[in-house]
């Protein structure tokens, strides 16, 4: 058995030796004890990950990053990811007075900011389109047969629901809104026809739906989008609230015609009468998620003047010429219009176009002369102006704008007048517009028929767009500058179908208004995360350096422990070998009592 010299730890003139194999349990830590080190060190290492990145080891992919690798981001132009299972969708069918449509809307979840809205935007199919379907006639068609309703509106459904995930469906929210085509009929019909689609909907769809999801909304609910930048006075804050200013609209449709956009919150008035009448044409709304911030609190203007679309205003005009040619023919016993060979001249139409007006009891033949000018002139009475200040069509009130300041998109009819024949769709300019229109009008039906039939509008306009052509784009200019007060010098009017290549619709509103709310569920689930989140990113950098200095003062003092410990486990041994309690001890040392000193 070897032995080992201790020399070092006794007088000079002692010598004695262990047996090698004592060694290693003296001076080497047991495998508790590595074992000990070792699970400190593990556990002072899991903290530290802990503390900084909220995650243990083995769990450092969590839902939640994947939530975050894989959330939905909704593009403009890209199709729609519809395996996404992080993408909501709604549904809104605009029922409007020549047709329906129905609008597939589709929005990543909330960010969890409450300045900011949900970003929706209309669904792509596989071909970038985006997902809308049209049928035709409007709705208001089944006035007399309201049974026929949720009939009429099925293909439109059962297309969209073709689009959406299944398992979508129930939490995705359909609305069906009803305009100026259902608001000229009378309350009871309106209320049968919505009452045929609340009770055979649900029957056969499993979308979120409603009896409040259907009804005719008010004009005030059709609106806009924020494209410029603004200050917007007169807010309840002591500073000025510095945002997007939002774009005013027009629109005119079929049977109305429409105006929209934002004011200040102080409005003059002329009289007390009329500040009674601006309060059902001023609407202050919230769009935020949290009525207690103001960061999409607006204040618009809206009127919609019933009668006043291109379909009804030639409507309009028709009885108009009947009923006073009828009358001029009785006075003075004339017979103007009642044959092709003495036709009524309408400045309206385009040169030499016949046509016949009126009812199978009082039909007038018809001759265009094409005077844009004289259909302008003649057209001014069907505006109903007032001489009153501030006012609009019929006398409606209507606040100042400030021209100089503000920009106007103008919708369906403004855009397909100035397109659809004449080519001049985006900037308006209303000198290049009017000499357009009037060359339009003096030209001969034969030769715009001759271009019509070789293609030249094939995709732009039909043949009953080319016979009213005359007629609405005089409607279009008087309403607008007439009607409206725009000055024939205003250059930020833009009239289109795209903006930012999206269709922009009343419905987009819509569904952003009555889903505004939706956020706040998402925004508390970020703010409970946000009290980690905002707790682990505490710790910076310093933070770390410091929490890594801890930890390792920590090992470093276990190591000094150790040593300590092993320090006097030999000390102990070493005791132990005293020469009285260790026989080999005795015979090494050649006296029995003889004490070591340590």
């Amino acid at each position: 058995m070897g032995r080992i010299s201790f020399s070092c730890l006794f007088p000079a003139s002692w010598h004695f030796s262990l047996p090698s194999q004592i060694l290693p349990r003296l001076l080497l830590p047991s495998f508790r004890q590595l074992l000990f080190i070792g699970l400190l060190l593990f556990l002072l290492g899991a903290l530290y990950l802990f503390l900084v990145t909220g995650k243990l080891p083995g769990s450092w992919i969590t839902k939640e990053n994947n939530f975050h690798r894989h959330i939905a981001r909704v593009t403009d132009m890209d199709r729609t990811d519809a395996s996404n299972p992080d993408l909501n969708y709604g549904l809104v069918v605009d029922c409007g007075s020549s047709g329906s449509r129905v609008y597939v809307y589709c929005w990543p979840s909330h960010n969890g900011n409450p300045h900011e809205l949900l970003d929706i935007r209309q669904m792509r199919d596989q071909n970038r389109k985006s997902v809308i379907m049209k049928i035709k006639p409007g709705i208001s068609k089944l006035a007399q047969t309201p049974e026929k309703a949720s009939d009429y509106i099925y293909p439109l459904l059962s297309f969209a629901a073709e689009h959406i995930p299944k398992n979508k469906h129930i939490e995705t929210p359909l609305y069906i809104l009803c305009t100026a085509g259902m608001r000229i009929l009378p309350e009871s019909q309106q209320e049968a026809i919505l009452e045929d689609l609340r009770t055979d909907i649900p029957v056969h769809f499993n979308f979120l739906f409603s009896d409040s999801h259907v009804e005719v909304i008010s004009g005030k609910q059709e609106d806009g989008e924020a494209v410029v930048e603004v200050n917007v006075p007169g807010s309840d804050q002591q500073e000025r609230l510095v945002r997007k200013r939002t774009a005013g609209v027009l629109d005119m449709g079929g049977v109305s015609t429409q105006i929209a956009f934002e004011v200040p919150k102080t409005v003059s008035f002329a009289s007390p009468e009329q500040e009674e009448v601006a309060k059902n044409l001023l609407a202050e709304f919230n769009l935020g998620c949290d009525a207690h911030r103001t960061d999409h609190v607006y204040r618009v203007y809206v009127s919609t003047f019933l009668g006043f679309g291109g379909n009804a205003a030639r409507q309009k005009y028709e009885q108009s010429l009947v009923k006073s040619t009828t009358t001029r023919n009785k006075l003075f016993g004339q017979r103007i219009g009642e044959t092709a060979d003495s036709p009524l001249l309408d400045p309206c139409l385009p040169t030499d176009l016949q046509d016949q007006i009126g009812t199978h009891e009082q039909k007038l033949h018809v001759l265009g002369t094409g005077d844009f000018d004289q259909c302008r002139h003649v057209l001014q009475p069907f505006l109903n102006r007032t001489n009153e200040t501030q006012t609009s069509l019929s006398g409606i009130f209507q606040p100042a704008i400030d021209y100089s300041n503000s920009q106007f998109y103008g919708f369906s009819e403004f855009y397909y007048c100035t397109e659809d024949v004449l080519r001049m769709g985006g900037d308006y300019n209303a000198s290049k517009y009017a000499q357009a229109a009037k060359s339009y009008c003096a030209t001969q039906w034969k030769t715009l028929r001759e271009c019509f039939d070789s293609g030249l509008y094939a995709s732009h306009a039909d043949l009953h767009r080319l016979q009213y052509q005359c007629f609405k784009s005089a409607w279009m200019y008087e309403v607008l500058h007439s009607g409206f007060s725009f000055p024939p010098d205003y250059k930020n009017l833009k009239t289109a179908f795209l903006v930012y290549d999206k269709e922009v619709q009343w419905t987009l509103g819509a569904i952003l208004f009555r889903t505004r709310f939706l956020p706040l569920r998402d925004i508390q689930q970020e703010s409970l995360k946000g009290v980690h989140s905002h707790w682990r990113h505490s710790f910076s950098v310093v933070n770390n350096l410091y929490l890594l200095l801890v930890c390792f003062f920590i090992v470093v003092l276990s190591i000094i422990l150790y040593v300590l410990r092993l320090r006097r486990i030999h000390r102990r041994s070493a005791q132990r070998c005293s020469p009285s309690s260790v026989p080999w001890l005795e015979d090494g040392l050649g006296s029995p009592t003889l004490p070591i000193n340590l």
